[in-house]
């Protein structure tokens, strides 16, 4: 059984090292190993996500949630399949704070399993570009948490991954503690991207919370060659508005 009522610890991290057929997060036995099939199950499915920004919406909708429809996005969609709450939230918390990067490997091999099972071959794009992080921050880290996402994906996808082309030319402060109108601030001329880009990408990122960082990106790519931009996250933050 999945334990929601407290996240993760070391302990549990240190299981899948010590005994790699017991699931990373309760610790019983399992064939594939990295999570059981009950703790899978238990995870915060997205199951009515808006078709543009993948916003939680109460039921399945042909058109966009509210916000979308009050201001379109520069990108064409957005796949989060979880929601942003436990465990996922302290999952990623720990793999992009505490560097616990077996955190990192499980969560994008599951959203690489979700992704190999939605997307025929004709719908994946042409490149995955990470979101990067600025060259200080990410020495700071030791790791850029969207590129370890992104690994898994483009591997099981088998579609190329350009961690070097998209670049943050600007060190911004922290997005946590910003409303969507100053994030937006925040993120204007910090990323630029060198070279052509193919007619359809896919921007990886950890958590999908009011866009303003894909739609900053999504603005550069454009003007590079970008026709179809998608956004592919773990999870979707539950927004009331942008």
């Amino acid at each position: 059984m999945l334990f929601t009522s407290r996240p993760p610890n070391q302990l549990t991290a240190l299981i899948q090292r010590l005994w790699p057929g017991r699931c990373l997060l309760c610790g019983e036995a399992t064939t594939n190993k990295r999570i059981c099939a009950a703790c899978q199950q238990d995870l915060p499915r997205n199951h009515c996500p808006c078709p543009h920004c993948a916003q939680p919406m109460p039921a399945p909708a042909a058109t966009a949630c509210a916000a979308c429809l009050h201001r379109t996005p520069i990108f064409s969609r957005v796949i989060a399949p979880w929601i942003y709450a436990l465990p996922v939230d302290h999952l990623l918390h720990r793999f992009k704070y505490h560097g616990q990067l077996g955190y990192g490997d499980l969560l994008g091999s599951l959203l690489a399993e979700h992704l190999s099972t939605t997307l025929t071959e004709a719908q994946r794009p042409g490149l995955i570009l990470p979101v990067p992080l600025h060259p200080a921050r990410q020495r700071r880290r030791g790791f850029n948490q969207a590129l370890e996402l992104a690994r898994p994906v483009a591997q099981r996808l088998n579609v190329p991954l350009e961690s070097r082309r998209l670049r943050r030319i600007r060190a911004t402060p922290e997005q946590v503690q910003l409303n969507a109108r100053a994030r937006r601030r925040n993120l204007r001329g910090a990323f630029s991207f060198r070279g052509t880009c193919p007619a359809h990408v896919a921007i990886m990122d950890d958590v999908f919370t009011t866009g303003s960082t894909a739609a900053e990106i999504a603005r550069v790519l454009r003007r590079a060659g970008a026709e179809r931009i998608e956004v592919w996250c773990v999870a979707r933050a539950i927004a009331k508005t942008f």
